[in-house]
């Protein structure tokens, strides 16, 4: 992969956590004391700072032995051929092994249905994972079935050629029809596992959304995503008061009576695909747990 750095004097370690999506100033760092990056083929240090225009050559580390074991996971598959496909996942199930998720994830779903056709890129535990959404969130991911396609696809997400839509539902009456949120994200400072509105150290982080219906109290709302940080339609909606209904994180502290997880849903999803150039657009309906809580609080 090959970055062009925009300004001048930015430390490598910022400049690589802020233009690659989902890595933190730890993994830029661990690249760097890898030797992973070059700038004119020589390795950079984190403490070295950029000049506009500098191209940065990042090789990234084959993967670790996979510990995740094939599953026979039904999939919703809406699109796939030989380098992609696009899943549309359902509400609770959690993308990729993690502590206390060490199966039934869509990764062990994956590898038993690619039979191991999918990219290394995403390391030992996200093979193939290009991007992620949450385990209480439904609809479209895309997936890479190998490393070409993988990059390619990395690149969309960087330069948000890679078109992201989502559906939800938010707490109280949006005054306008439309908007934007402009609001830099970064990790919580005291809570690791949150993310926050942070004007000092946040990445630049965009939501354009509209009305598309209004209920006593809620608010369904169409997301486009501008760029794609880490849980940001619900630290955007929660940062301006209207957090997404059923996001028990940055929202209200009580289940929802009769909702599964939160009322978000990945609904469209178009990209350029990797070899043959096409424009490819997916769409996933309404999942059912949507439809249910926007019946009952449409009364």
């Amino acid at each position: 992969m090959t970055l062009i750095a925009d300004k001048s004097g930015e430390r490598v370690d910022q400049f690589l956590a802020r233009s690659i999506e989902d890595v933190s100033r730890s993994s830029a760092q661990k690249l760097l004391e890898s030797g992973c990056v070059l700038r004119e083929g020589r390795p950079l240090r984190k403490q070295d700072k950029l000049s506009e225009g500098d191209e940065i050559d990042i090789t990234i580390p084959e993967p670790e032995p996979l510990d995740a074991q094939p599953e026979n996971i039904p999939l919703d598959i809406r699109y796939e051929d030989d380098d992609v496909v696009v899943i549309n996942k359902p509400v609770g199930m959690v993308v990729h092994p993690a502590a206390g998720h060490s199966t039934g994830t869509l990764v062990n779903a994956l590898l038993y249905h690619a039979q191991g056709s999918l990219s290394g890129i995403g390391g030992a535990l996200r093979p193939g994972i290009v991007h992620r959404i949450d385990k209480d969130t439904s609809g479209l991911l895309i997936v890479a079935k190998n490393d070409k396609a993988h990059m390619a696809l990395a690149a969309q997400l960087q330069d948000h050629s890679l078109y992201r839509e989502y559906d939800a539902v938010v707490v109280g009456n949006l005054r306008e029809e439309d908007g934007v949120i402009d609001l830099p994200i970064a990790r919580h400072t005291k809570d690791r596992k949150k993310m926050a509105v942070n004007r000092e150290t946040g990445k630049r982080a965009v939501t354009h959304w509209r009305v598309l219906a209004r209920y006593p109290g809620y608010t369904h709302v169409q997301c486009k995503l501008e760029t794609g940080r880490t849980h940001q339609i619900r630290v955007h909606f929660a940062a301006i008061g209207h957090p997404v209904l059923g996001d028990m994180v940055y929202g209200a502290k009580k289940p929802v009576a009769g909702l599964v997880g939160q009322c978000l849903h990945a609904r469209r999803l178009s990209f350029v695909h990797p070899s043959t150039g096409a424009q490819i657009e997916v769409e996933a309906p309404l999942a059912e747990y949507f439809c249910k809580i926007v019946k009952k609080i449409d009364r």
